[in-house]
């Protein structure tokens, strides 16, 4: 029996962080604007999801082994 080698990655498909990073930019900056500050959200919107994107990252390498 002929078996082809799996081209998956072990451990699956790798775990998106990217539209965490959006959405909370997006929110960052709708909150910065309802208290009149939209540069100051968007920085807010950042460090979250920055804080949120290394998160996943570190889950999904430690996931992926």
């Amino acid at each position: 029996m002929d078996r082809k080698p799996s081209s998956a990655p072990r451990g699956g498909a790798p775990i998106a962080g990217g539209a965490l990073l959006a959405l909370s930019l997006i929110t960052g900056s709708v909150i910065g604007v309802l208290r009149g500050q939209p540069s100051l959200g968007f920085i807010g919107g950042l460090g979250i999801g920055l804080a949120l994107l290394l998160i996943v990252a570190l889950i999904d390498r430690t996931r992926r082994g």
